[in-house]
């Protein structure tokens, strides 16, 4: 579906917007009920990505002795359901992907899990989906891998090491990127009982043959919200949103938001029903007032918050506001290379874009092109970062229904507050 997008304008009014759970908080809490049944979640994401993980967890029940699971785009499903499957004893189970799945590296968890004594072996590329996984009872209980790799891989090891008759204890070696869904993990672990430890780059997590009964509501996304922030910056003074449903302490690392965006003139207030009323107080950006003071660039580490690097390069684009972005390493195996698919689609609106293995750098700008076709890459934060540039000219998505894969209802969420399709 390719969407046209008019060059819209936020209705001149408090809006307000429901974000479904957290997609990152669902699925650790998902597999968490998979291994202990009694534990009861609110608020799931009905993100496609959390279904997937649905339908493959209810996989379990059947019967047949070997299966095959295909989790199609969904990244952090293969990475959690490699594990799971590994400690599922008398299970064989082919997991599949999409064929961007099948580039997409897994060979650092698996090798994790063999040191564990997991039985995995590649079918088709070594080092890459899809997998053969023989499930058995694993009785080690220390591994080692690089620090700085996607934590989705570290979590996975975190949400099975309960159901280990050992425990886990995890070392990690080198600089620690993406602490924040390390420590989310964690969290979530403390929630259902389970003992945990995190000091210097060891983590050790305690045995938990059961835990007790517990109801445990996920809080909304803040990836999804990262686009409100940003529909609120490059609207005009006064414009406010309230999104529901967040927590001034949030497990999420894309909190950050709420800091971030202070720079662009978007306040955040936390209010005590749950939700956050985002608003614009001032430009940053020159609009031929004398009284407007020029933002030229701004600089963000972004290794905890690697997810929300999109939203803010498109952001500054629209704003006419350069941007130096580190911290990025982790976006060049995500549904596409993130950082490549950036920098071609900004440059087609007219940008001065480089980037590198790890970062971004883009120059202020003063115009952009219009009525350009945005390539998605069957990448939902492709089409989500760059549908709120209607704001200032008209676009069009490729692919708009992409979407789905994290944030169904965006689309129709946008027309709700103004924007003309």
């Amino acid at each position: 579906m390719n969407l046209q997008i008019q060059k819209s304008k936020v209705k001149n009014q408090e809006l307000q917007v429901t974000i479904t759970g957290s997609k990152s908080e669902t699925n650790r809490l998902l597999l968490l009920q998979a291994l202990y049944p009694n534990l009861t979640i609110d608020n799931i994401s009905n993100s496609d990505d959390s279904e997937v993980m649905q339908k493959a967890l209810n996989e379990l029940s059947v019967r047949a002795e070997s299966r095959t699971v295909d989790v199609h785009h969904a990244g952090t499903a293969m990475r959690f359901l490699t594990a799971f499957f590994a400690i599922q004893e008398i299970k064989e189970v082919v997991l599949t992907g999409s064929s961007r799945m099948k580039e997409r590296p897994i060979k650092i968890l698996v090798e994790a899990l063999q040191q564990l004594g997991a039985e995995i072996s590649y079918i088709e590329n070594e080092g890459f989906p899809p997998i053969r996984i023989k499930g058995k009872k694993l009785t080690q209980n220390k591994v080692s891998l690089p620090a700085n790799v996607s934590s989705q891989y570290i979590s996975a090891l975190l949400l099975i090491a309960p159901k280990l008759e050992n425990g886990l204890e995890l070392t990690l070696e080198g600089e620690i990127t993406s602490v924040p869904y390390i420590k989310m993990t964690l969290a979530l672990l403390n929630e259902i009982g389970v003992k945990t430890s995190f000091e210097n780059n060891k983590i050790t997590v305690c045995h938990a043959k059961l835990v007790e009964a517990n109801l445990l509501t996920v809080e909304s996304d803040w990836s999804s919200a990262s686009y409100w922030y940003s529909i609120v910056a490059l609207s005009e003074i006064g414009t406010q949103i309230t999104l529901s449903s967040y927590k001034k302490n949030s497990l999420q690392g894309d909190a950050a938001l709420a800091e971030i965006y202070q720079d662009f003139g978007v306040e955040t207030v936390f209010n005590e029903n749950n939700t956050i009323t985002i608003s614009k107080t001032k430009n940053c950006h020159s609009n031929n007032s004398e009284q407007v003071k020029q933002l030229s660039i701004v600089n963000y580490q972004l290794n905890n918050c690697p997810d929300i690097a999109q939203t803010i390069a498109v952001t500054c684009f629209g704003l006419g506001i350069g941007c130096d972005l580190f911290g990025l390493h982790t976006l060049k195996i995500k549904e596409t290379d993130r950082l490549e698919a950036l920098k071609t689609e900004l440059t087609k609106l007219g940008a001065a874009i480089s980037v590198t293995n790890e970062s971004l750098h883009l120059k202020p700008s003063n115009s952009i092109n219009e009525n350009i076709v945005i390539k998605t890459y069957q990448d939902h934060r492709m089409a989500m970062a760059f549908g709120p540039l209607a704001l200032r000219v008209p676009i069009n998505i490729e692919e708009a229904e992409v979407v789905s894969k994290s944030y169904p209802d965006f689309w129709n969420d946008l027309k709700t507050v103004g924007f003309q399709f």
